[in-house]
């Protein structure tokens, strides 16, 4: 075979397949243009999902005309002052975004300098150039781009349906629009309603942009974010664990301003809600990095999605310790959405439980027309017969010993008017707190605690398994991991890249009661477990460890096992579901919730508690 070099249309296209995969790329590209050109209006508007129609228009500072031939060339930006690839400031800089997307598709792109008294326009179509010509613009610059892949029909085979496609370049928009709450962003088009995000500016622009695109009940549920470590800083809004979704997709990471979608991120994150969210949920968050460009390489990829740190466990260190020290500041908060969901439960349960015509003491005949006057006797609701009245009375009768059975009340501590007078005191000193003050047991389960302006219900089990969790956790920290050693080290053969992932991280290992050390090049010797975990299949954890090393260049599957080990002694020793409890140990409870991190979620990621607020519960009785 004779090597020939490609033709630069051959050439063009093969880099367009790199950096513009389906319409949602060149969305990105272009926005990602406009923004580094200073726009602060952005408007984007599709046809077909982006397939037919794409077009952006900016109020940036536009192309003067004689470097409009040369924005559609390869490798030609104005981005890098110098060839420095290490030190980006930008959301572009490689120069193949227009020329690529020329190549396959109908490109024009019109633009107007400000020192210039008219627009120039450029057309690209299949890598064919036409231009640049006078043309007619206000300001700023507009690129359509009109059948993409028409060059290159194969690729459409590929493309998803309309609404997919459309669902993407959304999403992009989204991501876009959060990273820069200063500008607007308006979203448009024949496939979709418009959607605007208006631009927001003062010390809270981030959390109104945040509440434009995810929504207010997000914020509501989320908790400010903010820390740094040795020059690296993480801030934004990291959601209550109790505030979930079915999938990652409300997971947002952004470093410095650019959205990424980096495995590194997304292992951090879940390391951070591990043990306090359940397994099958996702956390919603909105985190930015911001570091010096030199400690990070965004040229990975042509899409720059994907991201190297120089210092990867540092970058995931503060990730996981800022998240949990805004965990443990939380204490025993919860999601509003767990009230939210009760009141809805309550809301159909009305709705399908007693009918309108029931009435206690009366039962409407189905067959009675409209009442014509006061009188009972033509009434549509007759009395109740001897029998009826006989059954009612002794549900009456019965309810006090119900009551009795099922509730546990608070005592009147004294008689003495002054003893009565100090314990109303204590009691509205106890309702001021944030889980108030213990009023009843229900079925020696869930306990009532009464705040100053709704009721409180506390899953008494969950809470406390909680509590006994994070206290044996405490422990663990501070007098370190029990190891117990084998008699015979447990020799383990692994490929040798992974026994050397496992031989650099043999120190942290070590930090968790597991050590090892490389036997060989093909093996590592396991000489300590921890003890907690007691007879466990060793090969099958060390091979776990190398194969989440060699995926996520982390691992915390040892911790994990701790973790679930102290959950289990957790979930076995704490306050059991059926165990009634004395006014004094409810409060005592209460008080511990409060001063204990992460207690509005039990181990398992459930809620512990639940608010309803004064005006909710008359809501649901019709008082409002």
């Amino acid at each position: 075979m004779t090597i020939r070099q490609l033709s630069d249309h051959a050439i063009n296209q093969i880099a367009a397949g790199e950096v513009i995969e389906r319409p949602a790329s060149v969305v990105k590209e272009l926005v990602e243009n406009a923004l580094d050109a200073g726009a602060a209006r952005i408007a984007v508007s599709t046809a077909a999902g982006g397939k037919t129609l794409i077009r952006v228009d900016d109020d940036g500072c536009g192309i003067p005309g004689e470097q409009l031939a040369l924005a559609v060339e390869r490798h030609c930006t104005s981005k890098l002052s110098e060839d420095d690839l290490f030190d980006i400031r930008s959301l572009g800089f490689r120069g193949e975004a227009l020329p690529s997307i020329g190549a396959i598709a109908r490109l024009a792109m019109t633009s107007r300098h400000a020192t210039e008294p008219h627009a120039w326009t450029m057309r690209v179509e299949g890598g064919r150039k036409d231009g640049p010509a006078p043309a007619s613009h206000a300001g700023g610059t507009q690129v359509e781009v009109r059948d993409l892949f028409f060059a290159t029909p194969a690729r459409l085979k590929f493309l998803k349906s309309d609404r997919a496609e459309g669902a993407a370049v959304t999403d992009v928009v989204r991501r876009l629009a959060l990273a820069n709450p200063s500008v607007r962003f308006e979203l448009s088009g024949s496939d979709r309603q418009t959607t605007t995000y208006a631009a927001a500016s003062g010390e809270r622009a981030l959390e109104a942009r945040i509440a434009q695109v995810m929504g207010t009940d997000f914020v509501e549920n989320a908790r400010p974010v903010d820390a740094e470590r040795e020059g690296v800083r993480l801030h934004g809004l990291a959601g209550l664990p109790t505030f979930h979704k079915a999938n990652s997709l409300s997971q947002f990471f952004f470093v410095n301003g650019r959205p990424v979608r980096d495995k590194l991120l997304m292992s951090a994150l879940r390391g951070a809600y591990a043990d306090v969210l359940a397994r099958d949920r996702h956390p919603v968050s909105v985190l930015f990095i911001e570091l010096d460009p030199r400690q990070v390489d965004v040229n990975v990829h042509p899409a720059k999605a994907d991201v190297r740190f120089r210092d990867a466990q540092l970058v995931r260190g503060l990730i996981v310790g800022g998240l949990r020290q805004v965990f443990a500041e939380a204490g025993h908060l919860a999601s509003s959405h767990t009230a939210r969901s009760a009141m809805a439960s309550f809301s159909t349960g009305y709705a399908s439980g007693p009918s309108a015509g029931s009435s206690y003491g009366y039962q409407r005949s189905a067959t009675s027309p409209a009442p014509a006057s006061s009188d009972w006797r033509a009434s549509p609701f007759r009395p109740l017969d001897g029998a009826e009245q006989e059954a009612e009375a002794g549900l009456i009768s019965g309810f006090g010993e119900a009551a009795q059975a099922g509730f546990e009340t608070l005592d009147m501590p004294s008689a003495d008017a002054r003893a009565h007078a100090h314990a109303s005191e204590a009691t509205e000193e106890r309702q001021a707190r944030p889980l108030g003050a213990a009023r009843a047991q229900v079925h020696a389960t869930y306990i009532i605690s009464q705040t100053e302006d709704g009721l409180v219900i506390v899953d008494q089990h969950a809470a406390h398994e909680r509590l006994v969790y994070e206290r044996l956790k405490a422990a663990l920290a501070e007098r370190g991991v029990a190891r117990q050693g084998l008699l015979i080290p447990e020799i383990v053969e692994l490929p040798q890249e992974d026994v050397a992932r496992l031989a650099e991280r043999a120190e942290e290992l070590e930090a968790v009661g597991l050590v090892l050390e490389p036997f060989g090049p093909g093996a590592v010797a396991v000489r300590e477990t921890p003890a907690m975990l007691g007879q466990i299949d060793i090969r099958g954890l060390v091979t776990d460890l190398a194969d989440d090393l060699a995926e996520w260049d982390s691992s915390t599957r040892v911790r994990e096992r701790l973790d679930h080990v102290a959950a289990t002694m957790a979930c076995h020793g704490s306050v059991r579901a059926g165990r009634r409890l004395r006014p004094e140990e409810m409060d005592a409870l209460l008080r511990e919730m409060e001063a204990t991190p992460n207690s509005g979620q039990c181990n398992h990621g459930r809620p512990t508690w639940i608010s309803l607020k004064l005006s909710d519960i008359e809501r649901l009785f019709g008082r409002k």
